[in-house]
């Protein structure tokens, strides 16, 4: 089986993040995944604040150069790196799949529109879009916010949050008939287990696997939307548990 991370963050471009793209590379390969997708947070979000400064089109360019650094990682290391998107709304989390760089160069216009209304149209625009852990709980968060209509899916396993969070997205994706998938939301890179255990959380990161190799974002999408993906975990022993 293929095993891959969907959703994992990289300093310098998360503000929040606590590992290098190559130490977060060198980790998932020694783990023994064949592919990442770096989703750091989205300029409406928690990027390193030095962005912020920069025109539109140079902010775009920093977000993807730790994606781009992870490609000519990975690639030295036999490991695929994917791009992703992390988009924010007062502690909402939203994945973003298939877009590329000149998509989000050409359309700032994303900036100024109301969740409800900017999902949908990068849904329109061909991406697929995610709801990040939804029962997320944390003392920023004022309450808990679904977009049931305006999302393909769910993450259903997260596993940087307490199990009764992602239990409570499985009932959501089950009732709604929304797509499921999982992942780490790693900021912490090889670190990261250290930090599950500091937080008294299962030893566990995250991801989907599948029969088949994917070679493209698009190729993830497919597998997302017909079902082949298998949802799973692993331990630090690399011990792994089909979800």
């Amino acid at each position: 089986m293929y095993r891959y991370e969907t959703h994992c963050h990289t300093s310098p471009v998360s503000k929040c993040g606590r590992a290098s793209v190559e130490e977060t590379v060198r980790f998932y390969k020694r783990f023994g995944y064949d592919g990442i997708f770096i989703t750091n947070h989205f300029l409406d979000g928690n990027i390193n604040p030095e962005a912020r400064a920069l025109p539109y089109c140079e902010q775009i360019d920093y977000y993807f150069s730790d994606y781009e650094e992870g490609v000519r990682i990975g690639a030295e290391l036999g490991i695929k790196v994917f791009p992703g998107v992390e988009l924010s709304c007062k502690g909402t989390d939203f994945l973003i799949y298939g877009l590329d760089k000149d998509w989000y160069k050409a359309h700032p216009e994303i900036l100024d529109m109301k969740k409800t209304d900017e999902l949908p149209y990068l849904m329109e625009a061909g991406a697929l879009v995610i709801q990040a852990h939804p029962y997320r709980e944390a003392h920023y968060i004022d309450h808990i916010r679904l977009f049931p209509r305006s999302v393909h899916g769910v993450e259903v396993i997260n596993s940087y949050q307490a199990w009764e969070s992602s239990e409570m997205a499985e009932i959501y994706a089950e009732k709604y008939g929304l797509l499921r998938t999982a992942g780490s939301d790693n900021h912490y890179g090889a670190k990261v287990f250290a930090r599950l255990r500091e937080k008294g959380l299962r030893l566990e990161i995250a991801g989907v696997c599948s029969e088949t190799e994917i070679n493209s974002v698009a190729d993830y999408i497919t597998m997302v939307r017909d079902g082949s993906l298998k949802l799973f975990l692993m331990d630090e022993d690399g011990n792994v548990t089909l979800v």
